[in-house]
């Protein structure tokens, strides 16, 4: 008799506790498919395929990407009854797979034609998903297992057609169920729910949860507002965020924009709404038709954490417009409101405090709440993970910038490195100390003096000068002539005081500039506004400080072990430089086959190449099958996020060197480099000279090239290609042309590796470009005394450079800041023209 291809699903179970469907094998034929989203020790997304009368299912770590760039770890698990493609609802702790589960997505599947489900049996299936979320041609493909383990890795990846898409979109977006249009934090709250449908069929499932409803929030506070009403929640104080010199990495942290407004919390309950402004000012009637149009939605008691805004003519929020409205007041008539809420975070709902709920958490519910909302009433959206592109497209549209925020931390009302904000241009509050006269007839004033408060007294920050319009500048001087005084109220260098009227420190600007001077000054300052919702005394400087570190799932151990004697760096220096570098690293080093240089002792004990995983790297880590010459089908190492680099460094890794392809397509090169190996003692001007050479002699056949500061004795001359030609095409026109530039100028350039040939010249590495061969990748850290790093460089900055290792692991923050400046070198080098 054939085994029962569920009973390592029944022995898991307790269904005396567990409301999962215990269920049988049904009848063959079926061709459903569901995903469930799956909240147990980690979230994950179980995707199944109805095929033999069961359901194959797959735990996909990361989602389904609609990315074909994207390959997810997809881990095969027990087969499960056709019944529990209907289940949603709460497995208690405890019982396995303890958590919450969502139905995600649904539908129906085939195999392409000429396929069949038997091809499971040899490790892959290509078929068609007819789902909700999830449409078009997939793959599924078994890995090679290692000796000794247990589990099956495939992987699950989406097929390039018109179904396709780019990044985490699907599972960025697609919160709710497709079942009960019910967020993860509102199914685990309704544990009635699930037990009351248990056996229901997919629309009685459906219909009687949504009868189920009684719990949601929304419903509870109608009824009891037929009954007296609720509570208007009381004010607290906001969570703030810490200005920070670069966007933090890793999928822990969620983005939004940093609306250029002002900040409000929302009481409401019903009918009844106050706006109050970060240090609780009542400013409902300054925002009366905005406040019209949320009293409209007929919300539950809440408190709803927001920015109020205006759009200027462009489209985007802006302040100078919010500023305007406000002076000249505003429509009576809802419909004309000129105030937008932008909603980020819930606090309180029905009277339940929600701060000490994830952030994660606390937005779906956000969500949940004014999913019927219209504008002017918004819902901020966000990303996770992705942040430096997000901030990047918001720089470059001319927008404040961003606001991250990590997932799993609950709101505190204060300043907190769990919030924080990256600015694209400087901005900050300043206390108006007085205003220098003018001499242009009809304007009342040339300057204004600005100052902070720091360490309980006022110090002086300049001035500024532009900004100011007619309208501007009349309500400035109307503003500052009730405050005039003789006496400056702080100490101001003689020649700057010149000729002023000074004031009370009363009123607040807002003022955008470069930076500060060496003295503390503001340069090229320009004046966007007053602000009334924060008092002089509360204006102190911002100063950015460090990203915080990313949290990753993998634990660095021996961090006090010195990796380099020479300078006493250890291996957790060597992982928190890696840690933070990992958004400039990972789009040359990710999804690529790697090789490592591994110093377990340090690098002045052994060190080996390792390009080949034993099994012991972990999970973090990916291996993919390249063939080698006569020996087989080996498993080579690649990574495709900050885990995977840690996880290589936690194993004593110090370098990382890429194949010049990646690991979806290793046959196909897709950069091409020439290592420029100087001979001993050469002075760096020479190499510096030959690579600008070699870059204008590709630039004459139609390659854009950038050059990569070693961190050892040369340079790197890359120019990224569109995949397209084989690796002999690559290698011979790489030889050929080094023996070209060797041949025409012998007394600068060698093309070959004999030592003795090299003397007084250039070696032109060409060797790099054969497949197996692999070169450093940008950010590595090199096992050299120093700990120097691979640095990416512009053209413009290379003359200036007196050696090819300038930096090391203590300048992580420089070069996020310098990638910032030079908008991220590379970043937009992929799809240039190729061979």
């Amino acid at each position: 008799m054939a085994a029962d291809p569920l009973a390592p699903y029944n022995a898991k179970r307790d269904f005396r506790r567990t409301r999962e469907p215990a269920g049988k094998v049904a009848k063959k034929g079926g061709n459903s498919f569901v995903v469930q989203k799956h909240a147990a020790t980690r979230l994950h997304w179980d995707f199944r395929l109805e095929i033999d009368g069961v359901l194959k299912s797959w735990a996909v770590t990361k989602g389904p990407s609609l990315d074909p760039a994207d390959k997810r770890l997809a881990v095969r698990t027990e087969d499960h009854p056709i019944d529990y493609g209907s289940f949603e609802g709460n497995i208690p702790k405890g019982e396995y797979g303890g958590g919450t589960v969502m139905l995600w997505d649904r539908g129906s599947w085939e195999p392409v034609p000429g396929k069949s489900a038997d091809d499971l049996k040899d490790g892959h299936l290509h078929f068609i998903l007819h789902g909700e979320r999830m449409k078009g041609e997939w793959l599924l493909v078994r890995m090679k297992g290692r000796p000794g383990e247990k589990r099956e890795n495939w992987l699950l990846r989406k097929i390039d057609d018109g179904e396709a898409g780019k990044g985490d979109m699907l599972v960025e977006r697609a919160l709710t169920s497709v079942l009960t249009d019910r967020s993860m934090a509102q199914i685990e709250a309704d544990a009635e729910a699930t037990q009351s449908l248990k056996g229901s069929g997919k629309r009685a499932f459906s219909d009687k949860m949504r009868a189920a409803e009684v719990h949601n929030a929304k419903v509870r506070s109608k009824a009891g507002r037929k009954t007296g009403g609720g509570a208007l929640p009381r004010f607290v104080k906001p969570q703030l965020a810490t200005l920070v010199d670069s966007v933090p990495a890793g999928n822990d942290w969620l983005h939004e924009i940093k609306y250029d407004g002002y900040r409000m919390l929302i009481a409401v309950d019903g009918a009844k709404v106050k706006l109050f402004t970060r240090n609780g000012l009542d400013w409902t009637d300054k925002f009366g038709p905005l406040a019209e149009s949320i009293a409209a939605l007929d919300l539950p008691s809440a408190l709803i954490d927001g920015e109020v805004v205006a759009l200027g003519e462009d489209g985007n929020p802006s302040f100078s417009a919010l500023q305007a409205v406000l002076k000249r007041g505003h429509g009576a008539q809802r419909a004309d409101t000129p105030f937008h809420l932008f909603a980020f975070d819930l606090l309180f709902l029905d009277g339940m405090d929600l701060r000490p709920l994830p952030t994660i958490e606390r937005k779906e519910r956000l969500e949940a709440l004014l999913h019927d909302s219209q504008p002017p009433v918004h819902v901020a959206d966000h990303l996770i993970g992705a942040g430096e592109k997000l901030y990047r497209s918001l720089c470059d549209a001319g927008q404040e910038g961003i606001i991250a925020k990590r997932i799993d931390a609950p709101y505190r009302g204060d300043r907190t490195r769990n919030w924080v904000k990256v600015k694209c241009v400087r901005r900050q509050e300043f206390v108006l100390v007085g205003w220098t006269k003018s001499k242009a007839k009809g304007r009342p004033f040339s300057s204004l003096l600005l100052a902070q408060n720091e360490g309980g007294a006022m110090v002086y920050k300049g001035k500024v000068g532009t900004g100011f319009d007619a309208a501007a500048m009349e309500e400035l001087a109307g503003a500052m002539a009730p405050l005039a005084v003789d006496k400056a109220p702080l100490e101001v260098p003689r020649a700057e005081a010149r000729g002023v009227q000074w004031i009370k420190p009363r009123l607040v600007a807002e003022v955008a500039f470069a930076e500060f001077t060496g003295d503390g000054r503001v340069r090229h300052g320009t004046f966007l506004g007053l602000r009334s919702d924060k008092p002089a005394k509360a204006v102190q400087p911002e100063r950015a400080e460090p990203a915080p570190l990313p949290q990753n799932g993998v634990t660095i151990s021996n961090r006090e072990r010195i990796i380099f004697p020479e300078d006493g760096l250890t291996k957790g220096d060597l992982a928190d430089y890696y840690a933070r570098v990992a958004p400039l690293m990972l789009p040359f080093a990710a999804n690529r086959p790697i090789s490592l240089v591994r110093c377990p002792q340090g690098r002045a004990k052994k060190c080996f190449f390792q390009k080949h995983d034993s099994g012991s790297f972990g999970d973090h880590v990916r291996q993919v099958p390249i063939r080698e010459k006569d020996e087989g089908w080996e498993d080579y190492i690649y990574v495709e996020d900050a885990d995977g680099l840690m996880a290589c460094v936690q194993m004593g890794t110090i370098e990382f060197h890429g194949w010049e392809s990646r690991a979806d397509a290793v046959e196909k090169p897709d950069r091409m480099i020439f290592d420029l190996d100087p001979d001993e003692g050469m002075d760096f001007a020479k190499v510096r000279q030959a690579a600008r050479d070699i870059r204008d002699r590709l630039s004459d056949i139609g390659l854009v090239s950038f050059a990569m500061l070693s961190g050892g004795k040369g340079v790197h001359v890359v120019a990224p290609l569109t995949p397209g030609h084989d690796w002999d095409a690559h290698k011979d026109f790489a030889s050929r042309f080094a023996q070209a530039l060797s041949a025409a100028e012998p007394d600068r350039f060698v093309a070959t590796m004999s030592k003795a040939k090299r003397k007084g010249r250039i070696f032109i590495d060409w060797l790099r470009n054969q497949r197996g061969s692999t070169a450093v990748l940008p950010y590595s850290v090199r096992a050299r005394p120093g700990a120097p790093v691979a640095v990416p460089i512009d053209w413009d900055e290379l003359g200036g450079m007196k050696d090819a290792h300038p930096f090391g692991i203590r300048d992580a923050e420089k070069l996020l800041r310098r990638s910032r400046e030079l908008n991220g070198w590379g970043f937009a080098a992929q799809g240039l023209p190729g061979l």
